[in-house]
């Protein structure tokens, strides 16, 4: 179960730390309404992912056992593109570009909708987590609930701690934001070695 609990808590810091629309918005809205008025949108995930989850895992449990195999390999190389885009991040990581505000004020209802609407977490569910969670299920449903239990721990709060940092300090969140592109670039490299590693074991 600890297995899972870490690959959860991994798995989720990373996915709040990756620079895309949502994370935009949630810290543009920091920055324009300050961290009290933004923090609720650190639980938007909650609401959008469960029908997301739902849809991904109906489709992966209906996958014959040899094509295991390939959704190992598949996830190692997507998870190994994640790692680039984030070391690319972080190298020519800007801090204007990150602090520009949107001027318009995002509820947690239009952020909800937002993350459901986008691609990431369906091709992140599908191709990274999703397996993860189908696999501990299926040993045993204590397994599957503590790596998601782990992911949102760490998603919401590392949301949250965001949203703290560029809601009170202007230009000290823009550099720990950088720093934990680079935690995630590295994690994600472990990540996907691993996957691949899965994938091609008796080959």
């Amino acid at each position: 179960m600890l297995s899972y609990i870490l690959q959860g808590l991994g798995y989720g810091f990373a996915a709040a730390v990756q620079p895309g629309p949502f994370q935009t918005y949630v810290l543009s809205q920091a920055l324009n309404r300050g961290w009290r008025r933004a923090l609720p949108l650190a639980l938007a995930p909650l609401l959008s992912d469960a029908p997301i989850i739902t849809l991904m895992l109906l489709v992966l449990s209906q996958i014959p056992n040899w094509m295991e195999r390939f959704l190992y390999i598949a996830s190692g190389l997507f998870i190994l593109t994640l790692a680039w885009g984030a070391f690319k991040a972080w190298r020519a990581f800007d801090a204007d570009a990150m602090l520009e505000a949107s001027p318009s004020q995002l509820g947690l209802l239009k952020a909800t909708l937002m993350n459901m609407l986008s691609p990431g977490p369906y091709i992140f569910w599908s191709l990274v987590t999703g397996p993860i969670l189908l696999e501990g299920w299926c040993k045993a449903p204590a397994h599957g609930v503590s790596f998601l239990a782990g992911f949102y721990t760490a998603m919401v709060a590392t949301l949250a701690a965001l949203i703290l940092l560029f809601g009170l300090a202007r230009h000290l969140g823009p550099k720990i934001n950088r720093i934990l592109l680079g935690i995630s670039a590295i994690a994600l490299t472990g990540f996907g070695l691993y996957q691949l590693w899965r994938g091609t074991k008796g080959l």
